[in-house]
């Protein structure tokens, strides 16, 4: 498996990463739900049903209008 490291703005706006153990490249919304995970352990089974498919990525788009977290690259890590 490799490494993919997914750099994003925490709620603070910080840049974070946050190294994820993938076969290919994980779409914006498998890296979204790795953050949620990591910074809202406890809403990790949040029920997004108003966005489900209407959105192409539920998750990222919670975590960017709740939490102002936004992810900006997806790259395998060095």
């Amino acid at each position: 498996m490799k490494e993919w490291e997914v750099i994003f703005a925490d709620p603070k706006g910080v840049p974070t990463s946050l190294l994820l153990h993938a076969e290919h490249c994980p779409s914006e919304e498998d890296a979204a739900r790795a953050i949620r995970t990591h910074l809202f352990p406890v809403m990790d089974e949040l029920d997004l049903n108003d966005f489900q498919d209407r959105t192409v990525s539920p998750t990222a788009r919670w975590l960017k209008e709740h939490s102002g977290v936004t992810i900006t690259t997806i790259q395998e890590a060095p």
